[in-house]
């Protein structure tokens, strides 16, 4: 195996989302005034990697050219994996009643990030280019010898607990647990851990790719500002050996025998890139005056559907903040939604739950069923006084939301991790108030 050559700018980022950057890791390897010369500098291929149709919008129009030491088409033939975690991950039929699961076990053997793949609900098809799939990670031991890419979607990574080292075929990226990491739909990568262990969760975006919102009203500053997003240099692994390619395509994973690092790109330049965000910059927009506001004034990241004001899916999170509406029900208020919704829990306690909700752990509300406060929270914010303000600090959770419904796997109904039977218990103590008598 040769060694490693050409680390540069192992923790250095250029900034800006959707921005088109340059980046080479030796000087001369980007080619000036074309994409695809005849000779490219050093011996390198120059290779389109394309996340749009090649006529899409210009503003809409995601692409990169990659110079690299081996075209990416240089491997063996596929097979499927035999230790495949989207084998049974057949969603069941769904059901409207609320669901909540505790976090995700760690492994007790050595595991990879892909082999602690957990699936645990899906919506539309990856054909369709349509819907989301959520998962969860657990590993205890960096990939070793095998890269990974998904041509299904761009994954959407959040860690929980562990910092994570992922290496792409664009760069580095290094992120801890209140900071999330996008990578491309069919960019390849390897990730290491950078402590003992790891969990979190990942949603697989089938449709179009992520972007930040329309701000509207608010103007033009607030929410999760462009600038934030970190986007890695160029840096590349000239190795030789026996490796592992793991593709997943069409729902399963495939795997091929390759004889190089695939992470072999010297320069690159364009805008379909992975990227990193720490969402703790996240600016909150909220009431100053009266009600609680919908949660949307929480949107970081938006993949649009079809359906003008509508998404496929949308990242959502719930960091500290103040509250400071008066005469309000200050928690998130009793709901019903046209949109599913995946809430998890990365740091903290959430507002609306004071038991049961742990970080690691998710629950589930699907189209039009009903869910809210629990018992305790419903009673301690009715008798709040809403003439001072309170300060939401130690928190961060998420959302991953859909207009269609998120189905469930069997494997998360009844395996790991572990269905929470008493759910619904959170919400016995909610009793009749109503009193004609009293105005």
């Amino acid at each position: 195996m040769a060694a490693m050559t050409g680390i540069r700018d192992t923790t250095r980022y250029m900034t800006g989302f959707g921005s088109e950057f340059a980046t080479e890791a030796l000087a001369g390897a980007l080619p000036v005034g074309r994409n695809s010369p005849q000779r490219c500098a050093y011996g390198l291929y120059a290779e389109q990697f394309s996340g749009t149709a090649f006529t899409a919008p210009r503003h809409a129009n995601r692409r990169s050219w990659l110079y690299r030491i081996r075209p990416a088409v240089a491997h063996g033939t596929f097979a499927p994996l035999a230790d495949d975690p989207f084998a049974d991950a057949e969603p069941a039929s769904p059901s409207p009643n609320q669901l909540r699961w505790d976090p995700l076990p760690l492994p007790a053997t050595p595991t990879d990030f892909v082999a602690g793949l957990v699936p645990v609900a899906m919506t539309g098809s990856p054909e369709a280019q349509s819907g989301c799939a959520i998962l969860l990670y657990a590993a205890n031991r960096s990939m070793r010898d095998r890269y990974f890419y998904s041509a299904d979607g761009e994954w959407l990574v959040v860690p929980e607990l562990g910092a994570l080292i992922i290496d792409t075929e664009l760069g580095r990226i290094e992120i801890e647990p209140r900071e999330i990491a996008v990578i491309p739909r069919g960019l390849r990568f390897r990730v290491t851990l950078a402590g003992d262990a790891a969990r979190g969760f990942v949603c697989e975006n089938y449709g179009a790719p992520f972007k930040l919102p329309d701000l509207g009203p608010i103007g033009s500053n607030g929410l999760a500002n462009a600038r934030d997003f970190l986007v890695p240099r160029a840096r590349y692994e000239d190795l030789e050996g026996s490796f592992e390619l793991v593709a997943k395509f069409m729902g399963r994973l495939w795997h091929a025998p390759i004889d190089h690092s695939p992470l072999d790109v010297v320069a690159w330049h364009g805008n379909n890139v992975p990227y990193a965000y720490d969402l703790r910059r996240f600016n909150v927009i909220g009431s100053i005056s009266y009600d609680h506001p919908d949660p949307s004034i929480f949107l970081v990241l938006h993949a649009p559907s079809d359906t003008p004001g509508t998404s496929n899916v949308d990242f959502v999170i719930f960091p500290p903040r103040w509250l400071v509406m008066q005469d309000t029900f200050r928690p998130p208020w009793f709901h019903r939604n046209v949109a599913s919704e995946y809430l998890g829990l990365v740091h903290g306690a959430y507002d609306a739950k004071a038991a049961g909700f742990v970080p690691g752990g998710a629950s589930l509300h699907l189209c039009m069923s009903g869910h809210g406060p629990d018992a305790s929270t419903f009673e301690k914010a009715v008798a709040a006084d809403t003439g001072k303000p309170a300060f939401v600090g130690d928190t961060m959770a998420f959302m991953f939301e859909s207009r269609t419904v998120l189905k469930p796997t069997r494997h998360a109904l009844t395996g790991r991790p572990a269905l929470q039977a008493d759910y619904r218990d959170c919400w016995r103590g909610i009793d009749k108030r109503f009193d004609p008598e009293r105005p």
